[in-house]
């Protein structure tokens, strides 16, 4: 299985680190908040991972270089500045993936999340893609999706909880869709208008890095 890290965005909500730093190669303690990710995708046997950029995108390759110093085999796939937006960015990206179900994961979020899960979740069946989700935080309080009894996410229900940011797809879900810029979202809708779209929540530790202010209380949390 491959694993997509979306690094792609601009980060205005925090510059002015952004402006000179892509917001995955933000240090949030002695590491940058990309290569939390990659290490943990790498500990649990996902090795193979594709990087999407565009906003000085340069900056990962003479950075993060081919992966060899985390274990990896890494690819990249830049975008125009600006960039492609996150469906737009894996439509851009997919013919690094390949044909079976990959991982897809945000580059600007911290998590202690177990990715060897991942093959063994519950992409079965119809569905298209299968989301993590977690206890909304103070940022997004009323939620993204709610999850009925089967396991199948759906757009209204009580409680509702927001996506993490990691998921596993299948590339039918992005079929026929031309290489432009879009976001997830409308695809999600439909898939779940079609009853293809799973999910389970995690409880483990997740934060999505978007301030400057979130980012410094990460950084409390990892020397705590």
């Amino acid at each position: 299985m491959k694993a997509m890290i979306l690094a792609a965005g601009r980060g205005e909500r925090l510059r002015p680190l952004t402006d000179t730093t892509p917001k995955p190669l933000i240090y949030a303690g002695k590491k940058r908040l990309i290569e939390y990710l990659i290490e943990g995708l790498v500990k649990a046997g996902l090795t193979e991972i594709v990087i999407n950029y565009a906003h000085l995108g340069e900056q990962f390759p003479e950075i993060i270089g081919d992966g060899s110093q985390y274990g990896a085999h890494i690819q990249y796939s830049p975008e125009l500045d600006g960039g492609l937006e996150t469906a737009g960015g894996i439509i851009n990206a997919l013919p690094l993936l390949g044909d079976e179900p990959f991982v897809v994961v945000n580059g600007d979020i911290w998590t202690d999340f177990d990715f060897s899960i991942l093959p063994n979740s519950r992409l079965a069946g119809d569905n298209l893609a299968h989301l993590f989700l977690v206890a909304n935080p103070m940022h997004n309080s009323e939620g993204d999706f709610a999850l009925d009894l089967a396991g199948h996410i759906q757009l209204e229900g009580n409680p509702k909880f927001t996506f993490s940011g990691i998921g596993i797809y299948r590339k039918e879900l992005f079929e026929s869709l031309d290489n432009s810029k879009r976001p997830l979202k409308p695809l999600f809708n439909k898939a779940i208008k079609e009853n293809k779209l799973s999910g389970e929540v995690y409880q483990g530790q997740w934060s999505d890095i978007g301030t400057v202010e979130r980012l410094q209380e990460l950084e409390r949390q990892i020397e705590n």
